[in-house]
């Protein structure tokens, strides 16, 4: 018996990294949207690029939902609250399906579907294989009981009589529903690069590739079937209820506070990486928000601060270089006392220059840092940080939970220990095990944070904003 939940739902997960998880949860959000059946979507852990893609797709924000960042209850209360005025919610998994940082299961995407109660919709890569897919799907329903696997799509089948004969052992052996079968796609709609999709803000066609998602989706999954079998673990039906798609409009809630500041944020395609939590938290404390491209606009308008987030700057290196206007602006700002907090590409261009491939590009030289960009991974994972030195937005003492997405490299740096806000406790940083260069009123980091996580961050940023703005 399953226990009943406001909001219908589940979770798409693969058995690991790669396996298509990411274009199936588009494809069906994107389907039910045009069906109007409205969708909450959320991605689990860490990750703005599929984020982005399921924002675009659902036509409404997508947030993040991770147990090393936030507790368990935070957890719960982000799903609540971003889960309201939709029809059916969505989350997609990361990595394998009990992948985790540790033997517990702590973090895994299993962990999280059963702190929601929601069932697994499980996507096999067929890839190659046929007998073999039923005893993965058996050893992942014997391996965690409790987990309540719901049913199978199968991607990249080669063909019918393969795809006939994966469904066959599955039938037979874990009499589990197969609720649909994805040929291998040829995937020039949805390019990779560093870490996995490309930005859809990157990408041309990202309305087609959308589109091409959800006709996919339509053409080979039960869209009705895995619909209806949300539903009634929900309690929302009866067995022999007919499931008709609601037509829905979403409403924004207009903010009643009152605007106590401007925060600028400083986003375009490459400064994109923020999550809607972060920006609403801003909101919520009294800050109007102002967006900012430094690709556009040669000045920095009128603003009490600035929030800088992470991206891909080595893409739009010599765009970002040529708008010496800005950059001078920037850094006049900067100098003068303007409350600026960056995170990972943000900090990029806090820089004196990026070096690619021989070739110099000056950022704002608000710190004395160069930049290079490395082949691989230079800290990727979770980190915590312990704040030991002053700074303008964090207390001494505190620790904070967050993020590195790096392939950047510091090739030269001046800095003095007390200049470094945050010594790592877990995760590699700036340099030296340290991290949160300061300098004015400006802190620059690797370290990506969640407000929901994070209480202080959003507090900090509106006080230091408005006492720029009434010293």
């Amino acid at each position: 018996m399953h226990q009943k939940k406001s909001v219908p739902g589940l979770i798409i997960a693969g058995l690991s990294g790669g396996s298509g998880k990411t274009i199936i949860s588009l494809g069906i959000t994107a389907a039910w949207r045009d069906l109007d059946i409205k969708v909450a979507s959320f991605k689990k852990g860490p990750d703005y690029i599929d984020a982005g893609w399921l924002a675009k797709a659902a036509g409404r924000p997508c947030y993040n939902l991770d147990t090393f960042l936030c507790a368990s209850s935070e957890v719960k209360n982000s799903f609540k609250k971003y889960s309201v005025n939709s029809d059916i919610v969505l989350v997609e998994g990361n990595r394998g399906l009990f992948d985790s940082i540790d033997t517990e299961g702590r973090t895994s995407t299993a962990e999280i579907a059963k702190l929601l109660n929601l069932p697994v919709l499980l996507v096999l890569d067929c890839t190659k294989s046929t007998r073999t897919m039923a005893a993965l799907v058996m050893g992942c329903m014997h391996f965690d009981p409790e987990l309540d696997i719901m049913g199978i799509v199968l991607n990249r089948v080669a063909g019918k009589r393969h795809e006939g004969k994966v469904r066959d052992n599955i039938r037979k052996f874990c009499d589990i529903p197969v609720f649909g079968a994805v040929p291998k796609l040829n995937e020039k709609n949805f390019p990779e690069r560093h870490m996995g999709l490309i930005p859809y803000a990157e990408n041309s066609l990202a309305s087609a590739s959308i589109e091409s998602a959800a006709k996919i989706a339509k053409q080979n999954i039960d869209l009705d079937g895995i619909y209806r079998a949300c539903k009634l673990r929900a309690g929302k039906i009866k067995e022999d209820d007919r499931v008709k798609a609601g037509n829905v409009i979403e409403k924004h809630k207009k903010r009643t506070a009152d605007k106590s500041c401007v925060i600028g944020v400083i986003r375009d395609s490459a400064f994109q990486f923020y999550y809607p939590d972060n920006l609403e938290a801003l909101e919520e404390k009294g800050a109007k928000l102002k967006f900012i491209s430094p690709l556009r606009e040669n000045f920095i308008p009128p603003v009490d601060a600035i929030y800088m987030g992470g991206g891909f700057p080595e893409t739009h290196a010599r765009e970002l270089a040529a708008n010496k206007t800005f950059r001078e602006n920037f850094k006049h700002l900067a100098e003068n006392g303007l409350p600026v907090y960056a995170e990972c590409g943000g900090l990029i261009f806090l820089g004196k220059n990026m070096i690619l491939d021989g070739e110099v590009y000056p950022m704002t030289g608000i710190l004395p840092v160069s930049f290079g960009l490395s082949k691989r991974p230079v800290g990727h994972g979770y980190t915590r940080v312990r704040v030991v030195n002053k700074n303008p937005f964090y207390k001494i003492g505190e620790t904070i939970k967050g993020h590195e997405f790096r392939y950047s490299s510091i090739i030269d740096i001046e800095y003095q220990k007390e200049d470094m806000a945050f010594a790592m406790e877990r995760g590699k940083g700036i340099i030296d095990k340290m991290d949160g260069f300061c300098r004015y009123n400006v802190l620059g980091t690797y370290t990506h944070i969640m407000a929901a996580a994070t209480f202080s961050w959003a507090e900090a940023m509106v006080r230091r904003a408005v006492q720029y703005k009434q010293p």
